[in-house]
């Protein structure tokens, strides 16, 4: 099946000028590149993808709508999130305070505090890069613990060690 016979290539120029994104211009200049005789096999290489994806590109281009719009993607949602946004703005709110103010035995929050609470809160199981994700989106930032000075007082380093073990880093708000 012969793509593209009903569009030329001043057409796909035009729209080249009109569109935004690196995949709907790769698009585009592949469907230049075929109008010119360029094989299939030829721009899959080139655009270091499989031939049935170049098939694909050029397909969608046979249609009614404007060249500009046939070389966008549509929007893709994503999965739901496990949290309401009331949930989502009560965690927020929740860990710009203090876990030892709603009786976790940490001086900050990490990520591991933060997938218990959830899991003990709303009953939903995050996993550890989410809930960095989670602690970022609300606000707060990783501060690594800073070393005390060799000279300061035996106790306070001891009681510096002890913090230490039991942050293990902390998130702070920005």
């Amino acid at each position: 099946m012969d793509h593209l016979d009903e569009i030329s290539v001043e057409e796909l120029q035009d729209a080249l000028d009109n569109v935004d994104g690196n995949k709907p211009t790769q698009r585009l200049l592949a469907a230049i590149a075929y109008k010119n005789g360029v094989t299939q096999t030829e721009l899959a290489e080139w655009h270091d993808t499989g031939r049935r994806t170049i098939y694909s590109w050029l397909n969608r281009l046979d249609t009614d709508k404007p060249l500009e719009q046939a070389v966008i993607d549509a929007h893709r949602s994503g999965r739901k999130r496990k949290l309401s946004e009331k949930q989502q703005q009560e965690f927020e709110h929740t860990v710009h305070e203090s876990p030892q103010e709603i009786g976790f035995d940490a001086p900050a929050w990490t990520p591991a505090l933060v997938k218990e609470y959830l899991e003990e809160t709303y009953d939903v199981e995050y996993s550890i890069p989410s809930c960095r994700r989670l602690l970022k989106e609300a606000g707060l930032s990783y501060q690594k613990p800073r070393r005390s000075a060799a000279e300061s007082d035996e106790n306070d380093q001891e009681a510096f060690h002890d913090e230490i073990k039991k942050s293990d880093g902390k998130w702070t708000p920005q």
